[in-house]
């Protein structure tokens, strides 16, 4: 069964027009967010953000998009990749650095298939 939050998350990071992991790192740091970005990347605990947090890096018009695609309201998009962010960027940085962008591709497509199985 399709998750399609997980869906967008992976969009999140693989979009080559954001560009990707390092694009939304960036993203998350230019609107304040980078220490929770850093705890994420790093071998340590994950900071956690709240949806409210989500929405302000990505932008309201993004996140009305997804909840428009999945049906949803914004709160549950927000509030649900604020607790999937966390957790996929921390299993794709296992040594605390951004992944090489074609070990990115396929270390995503074995996390999809381990967190969809759940």
């Amino acid at each position: 069964q399709k998750n399609p939050l997980l869906d967008i998350a992976m969009g999140l990071l693989t979009n080559p027009q954001t560009g990707g992991l390092s694009g939304l790192a960036g993203t998350f740091t230019k609107k304040g967010l980078g220490d929770a970005m850093g705890w994420w990347i790093s071998t340590g605990q994950n900071l956690p953000v709240t949806g409210q947090q989500v929405q302000q890096a990505l932008g309201g018009d993004l996140i009305q998009q997804f909840a428009r695609q999945m049906g949803s309201s914004k709160e549950d998009v927000s509030g649900g990749l604020a607790s999937l962010l966390p957790e996929i960027i921390d299993k794709l940085t296992p040594n605390g650095q951004l992944p090489p962008q074609d070990s990115l591709q396929q270390a995503l497509g074995m996390l999809a298939k381990t967190l969809s199985s759940r």
